[in-house]
């Protein structure tokens, strides 16, 4: 696969000298955990903020928060979301792609014609990497997806990028690790008795907390140059039985016992993430975008969870 890493990595690298503070309009395809963490915690940034969701049943409950939620799905497209993209003035993209991406297979013809329209930040994931072997790798390494999944974000980011170079808007790729949160993380699972930790020799994952991820799209939203990549994770990548075995200890719970990974009855899914084994560096989300992370590793994060009340009752 043709993948022209210098268009979208390491050419410029300065950070805006004077972003903007006027309030703006966004629009999101997608408004799901991440986005709508974003979205909820980032209002104040926005002039006005609309958005995508699957079903008619979530958009009316965001529209009484104030977001101006539109259904979208494959038999669903309402007129009102390329009315919306004619005027904003940032998009944010969170939507998984399938074999095609669905809010580039049905509005490119608008998002590159909306005027105001400069700046695209499209979520993605660290699985277009493949694996590793344990081994450190950056927005240099060339993807190497394991997975159709994984090929599937690698074309999507294509798409994207080359969206932008055909229209002159900036398109920022932000690469997550695996995301956690309220709601989502050990120590609910652990609570609920979900937690299944998976013993591998030498596997680990990145992680990145929901408020790192809110983070970092706040930073490329105000980011000045052209188009970049920048791979969103913790610094710490670790094995899955140490971040349970952290969970556990804060909730005063015995440690699950690990299960062997080979003798592991497991979703094809699952088994498919453990088939992957790298350490992503994050080194120029920092460098490049300024981001702070909250949350360095899962302890700080599983700590503030902790200490909201996540998985105590």
């Amino acid at each position: 696969m043709n993948w022209d890493m210098a268009a979208v990595t390491g050419e410029h690298r300065s950070r805006p000298s004077n972003p903007s503070p006027t309030p703006y309009s966004l629009f999101v395809f997608g408004l799901g955990y991440s986005a709508l963490h974003f979205v909820r915690t980032r209002r104040a940034l926005f002039a006005s903020v609309a958005g995508t969701v699957r079903r008619a049943d979530k958009a009316a409950e965001l529209r009484r928060e104030g977001i101006g939620a539109i259904p979208f799905s494959d038999d669903d497209v309402d007129p009102a979301i390329a009315r919306h993209l004619s005027k904003t003035d940032a998009l944010l993209v969170s939507i998984p792609p399938g074999e095609a991406d669905p809010a580039l297979a049905r509005f490119s013809q608008a998002i590159g014609a909306a005027q105001d329209l400069a700046t695209i930040v499209y979520l993605s994931t660290i699985g277009v990497y493949g694996d590793h072997d344990g081994e450190w790798v950056d927005e240099t390494t060339p993807p190497r997806p394991g997975s159709t999944r994984g090929h599937e974000r690698i074309r999507a980011e294509r798409g994207w990028i080359e969206l932008g170079k055909r229209t002159g808007k900036a398109v920022h790729v932000l690469r997550l690790g695996g995301i956690y949160g309220p709601g989502r993380n050990a120590l609910t699972k652990l609570r609920e008795g979900s937690a299944r930790p998976l013993a591998k020799p030498g596997q680990v994952f990145n992680r990145v907390h929901v408020e790192d991820i809110a983070r970092a799209i706040e930073a490329a939203l105000a980011y000045g140059g052209p188009g970049g990549l920048w791979n969103v994770t913790d610094d710490e990548p670790a094995p899955p039985q140490e971040v349970v075995a952290c969970a556990a200890k804060l909730l005063g719970l015995e440690v699950p016992p690990a299960v062997p990974f080979e003798a592991a009855e497991i979703p094809a899914m699952t088994r498919s993430f453990y088939g992957e084994n790298r350490r992503v560096a994050n080194a120029r989300l920092k460098q490049d975008l300024g981001v702070r992370l909250a949350f360095p590793t899962y302890r700080e994060g599983l700590r503030a969870l902790f200490q909201e009340g996540e998985g105590r009752g």
